[in-house]
C-alpha cells in the first residue's frame, strides 16, 4: 500500500538529480508531513525528515509564524496545490528541483591568522545546502507576501516556480548567485 503526500501526490515517482543531494532529500511515503521533533535529539536525523515538512519548519522560522505549525501546513498545502494547477506535474518534483537550483556549492568563511581576519572560499556540505536552499525560498516567497494583497501560499508557489524554473526573478536563486560571487571572490 503506498501512501500520497496530503493524499494527493505520489512522492515515489519524484528524483533527485543532483547527487549531492541524494541521501539529504528525504521523500518518504507520508500522508501528513508532521514527524512532532522526533529527529531534533540526533545529530544529521533531520535528513531523514521529508522535505515538505522541512519547508513548513523554514516557514514557521519568521516572526510571524513562530510555532503555527497548522498555518505553515495549509500554506504549504496550498502552495503545492497552486504549483499543480499551474505546471500540471507533480508539486513535489518542482519543489525538488527548485531545492536543487538553489542549493550552493561554494560560500565563505572567517579565519583569522596573525591577528588579521580573511574570508576564505568553502565547498558547503550537503545538509547545509538544503537548509540554505530552504531557508532562501521562504524567506522569497515570506517577504514578496509581506503587506501584499497575494497570500502567503501564492507568493511561496511563485517563489518555488521561478526557482525551479531558473528564472532571474527568483530571490532564491538571486541569493545563491550573491553567496557564490562572493566565495568566489575570496578564492
Amino acid at each position: 500500500m503506498s501512501f500520497k503526500l496530503f493524499d494527493k501526490w505520489d512522492v515515489t515517482e519524484v528524483t533527485v538529480e543532483d547527487m549531492g543531494l541524494q541521501n539529504y532529500v528525504c521523500l518518504d511515503e507520508i500522508v501528513v508531513p508532521h514527524t512532532m521533533g522526533r529527529h531534533v535529539k540526533r545529530q544529521f536525523a533531520k535528513s531523514k525528515v521529508s522535505i515538505v515538512e522541512r519547508l513548513m519548519n523554514k516557514i514557521m522560522r519568521t516572526e510571524r509564524n513562530s510555532g503555527k505549525k497548522n498555518k505553515a501546513y495549509s500554506i504549504v498545502e496550498d502552495a503545492l496545490e497552486i504549483i499543480n494547477k499551474k505546471t500540471n506535474e507533480n508539486p513535489v518534483q518542482v519543489l525538488v528541483k527548485a531545492v536543487e537550483n538553489t542549493a550552493p556549492r561554494e560560500e565563505t568563511t572567517r579565519i583569522k591568522y596573525g591577528g588579521i581576519g580573511y574570508q576564505i572560499a568553502v565547498d558547503i556540505a550537503p545538509q547545509r545546502r538544503v537548509d540554505l536552499s530552504l531557508g532562501f525560498l521562504t524567506q522569497g516567497a515570506m517577504q514578496s507576501a509581506f503587506k501584499n494583497t497575494k497570500s502567503a501560499a501564492q507568493c511561496l508557489a511563485d517563489e518555488i516556480l521561478l526557482a525551479a524554473d531558473e528564472d532571474s526573478r527568483s530571490y532564491a536563486l538571486q541569493k545563491k548567485e550573491e553567496k557564490e560571487r562572493v566565495a568566489r571572490s575570496a578564492h
